[in-house]
């Protein structure tokens, strides 16, 4: 089974809020999904970023692929150099 981290889109209308999950890659965006493993809020001033960084290295040690977006929130928040980093 094909895994990938993404996000999930939460919230009313004109009001966004993510989670991110880790779901089955043919699963649709908003499906059904293995783990929830943090949330992203665009609507704050600054923006909330909020990741459980060792389940996120665990599944990327297990061969799951972040989407576009969800690598960048996974920079920012210091995860993906620390994944780089034990790859080593």
């Amino acid at each position: 089974m094909a895994t990938k981290i993404r996000l999930k889109r939460m919230g009313a209308k004109k009001r966004p809020f993510y989670r991110v999950v880790v779901a089955d890659s043919k699963s649709p965006r908003d499906g059904r999904f293995i783990e929830e493993i943090g949330y992203y809020d665009p609507t704050t001033d600054p923006e909330t970023i909020k990741i459980d960084e060792e389940r996120a290295l665990a599944w990327l040690a297990k061969g799951a692929k972040p989407s576009d977006t969800a690598k960048s929130l996974l920079r920012k928040q210091g995860v993906m150099a620390k994944f780089a980093e034990s790859r080593k």
